[in-house]
């Protein structure tokens, strides 16, 4: 049996710490399906489009040699139930894994339809520095149904929030920041332009 690793992501943008998480699962997974989207428990500055060209950029950038990656924007959707169910019809009897961030761990209980989500995939965390996904939030996913694993990956310390609040370009990959200039996207990024004008 096929086994598929769902990211959905909201990467914006797309930083070093995604890279790393997508190469590790095309390592242990048959396929990556891997597409951005919008959560609704955040707020979003950069459109959807402009977030899945970046993250077709980076899977571009890994080129993984098993050639597992691939970017699937008709996923995505702000109900994780709804892209699940598209990626049944598509893949049928595969064994489908949710891959989320350990920081998404704690509001997960809030997602909709939560319990019959977690019938139809397991459940893989990322773990991410500053948020240990706490011993009480996994007991209680697996009280209500879910089988949950936890990745043994160390992604750099990077994030996309601290890149659109300080500009921090160590957190991108040089083609995600080429595109970022090329596409004049977020707006520290016009602010610093203008302030070296004006300088």
């Amino acid at each position: 049996m096929n086994k598929i690793a769902l990211f959905g992501t909201s990467a914006d943008p797309p930083t070093a710490g995604h890279k790393t998480i997508l190469s590790w699962l095309s390592q242990h997974f048959d396929w990556v399906a891997v597409w951005a989207s919008d959560n609704p428990f955040k707020s979003h500055q950069t459109s959807l489009e402009h977030r899945s060209a970046m993250l077709l950029l980076m899977i571009q950038e890994i080129n993984s040699p098993r050639h597992n990656l691939c970017l699937y924007p008709e996923l995505s959707s702000p109900r994780t139930l709804e892209t699940v169910e598209k990626a049944k019809l598509m893949w049928g009897e595969a064994e489908l894994t949710l891959v989320i961030g350990s920081d998404l761990v704690g509001q997960l209980s809030r997602w909709y339809k939560i319990e019959q989500l977690l019938q139809q995939v397991q459940l893989l965390v990322i773990p991410r520095p500053g948020y240990s996904p706490e011993n009480l939030d996994l007991w209680q996913l697996r009280r209500i149904g879910a089988e949950v694993a936890i990745a043994s990956l160390s992604a750099p310390n990077v994030s996309s929030t601290s890149y659109r609040e300080t500009g921090d370009t160590e957190a991108l990959t040089p083609p995600i920041e080429a595109y970022i200039n090329r596409e004049h996207l977020y707006a520290w990024h016009e602010a610093q332009k203008r302030a070296k004008v004006v300088h």
